[in-house]
């Protein structure tokens, strides 16, 4: 039952985002809207996506860059709206914060290792994503960078290889205080 719930978010998003992406030149400003207003409207169609906070969230990723690749634009150049919009959506469509950002993020470093695209890239854009959508809905941006970064720093570790290399430089170099909440992280 989860299973089929899941899928047909995946599958909605997927199509929804294509479709209102069709015939945009800018998919980076029109991206954040397009993934918040579908997860708000999926959320609201149905209840039973509320409960499900993580699998929402990574299904909701996970259709909406299967989309993005499916109209040929820029994966990495949307990930940043796609999570801010992912985020939003789950927070004000009921969900948490925790749960929207877990889900949102790793399953955005998840697609990104499919794709064979730059993981410590995705990972920046994620988090930025995560903390943009917080401060909009009015929650705790230092709680939100710290679980993204965190949450991206777990998602590597579970790819494994260079890819814990990768996120953990590309953090430490592009997000505020990335660098003091790794080795916090380490010490726990």
């Amino acid at each position: 039952m989860v299973f089929s719930l899941i899928s047909r978010l995946v599958n909605g998003v997927k199509e929804g985002v294509k479709a209102g992406l069709e015939g945009v030149t800018d998919t980076g400003s029109a991206i954040v809207d397009l993934v918040r207003n579908t997860t708000v409207t999926m959320l609201k169609e149905t209840g039973e996506f509320v409960g499900k906070g993580i699998e929402t969230a990574a299904s909701i990723v996970e259709g909406a860059i299967s989309g993005v690749a499916d109209v040929g634009a820029s994966v990495v150049g949307t990930i940043s709206g796609i999570i801010k919009g992912t985020v939003r959506g789950v927070i004000e469509g009921g969900g948490k914060q925790e749960e929207a950002i877990r889900g949102a993020v790793a399953q955005a470093i998840y697609s990104a290792k499919e794709l064979g695209i730059n993981i410590g890239e995705t990972a920046v854009e994620a988090v930025k994503g995560s903390v943009e959508a917080v401060k909009e809905v009015g929650g705790d941006t230092l709680k939100a960078t710290k679980e993204a970064v965190s949450v991206a720093i777990e998602t590597a570790e579970d790819i494994g290889g260079e890819a814990v290399e990768a996120v953990k430089g590309s953090l430490e170099s592009s997000i505020e205080g990335a660098k003091e909440i790794i080795e916090a992280t380490k010490k726990e």
